[in-house]
């Protein structure tokens, strides 16, 4: 009986014991084998001693998990900024191409000239007065300002990516 008192106690002797102290080894065999112990292994080479992790601060492991917390909420803040951005500048470009595409359905309609857009002329013929030409030059810049603006738009979108 005594006996068995003392092994039990041993044991809970050796369970009480801290796992931080604990040495790990890596010992690799003649064959090539790679085996990690906490004890000497018999006709094997030693590699490697590893020494467990210390056990964390549980105030520091707190401190951690909240940096982490943070650092995720940022993560997440900046990621909806950025669709948000990519959201208006893909409608400004949807408006521009709708702008572009009136514009030059205007420019291609003001081409044939309007009542009262032409002058006659000595020899019987008729030319074309300087309004017309006025809304031609409009019609043209518009397509062009609509161009830019569509041109703007996709570097913009184009830097976010």
């Amino acid at each position: 009986m005594k006996t068995v008192a003392f092994l039990a106690a041993a044991l809970a002797g050796l369970a009480s014991l801290p796992a931080d102290a604990q040495v790990i080894y890596k010992f690799v065999r003649p064959d090539g084998r790679v085996v990690y112990s906490d004890k000497k292994v018999a006709g094997a080479r030693l590699e490697e001693q590893l020494e467990r992790a210390p056990k964390l601060d549980p105030a520091s492991l707190a401190a951690a998990r909240e940096a982490a917390r943070v650092r995720a909420r940022a993560l997440r803040e900046a990621a909806a900024e950025r669709t948000q951005a990519i959201s208006a500048i893909d409608a400004e470009i949807r408006a521009a191409a709708r702008d572009l595409a009136a514009a030059q359905q205007q420019l291609e309609a003001g081409r044939e000239p309007r009542p009262g857009e032409r002058l006659g002329t000595v020899s019987g013929r008729s030319r074309l007065d300087n309004l017309y030409w006025a809304r031609q030059l409009d019609n043209e810049q518009a397509v062009a300002e609509a161009q830019e603006r569509l041109d703007d738009a996709h570097a913009a979108r184009n830097a976010l990516r």
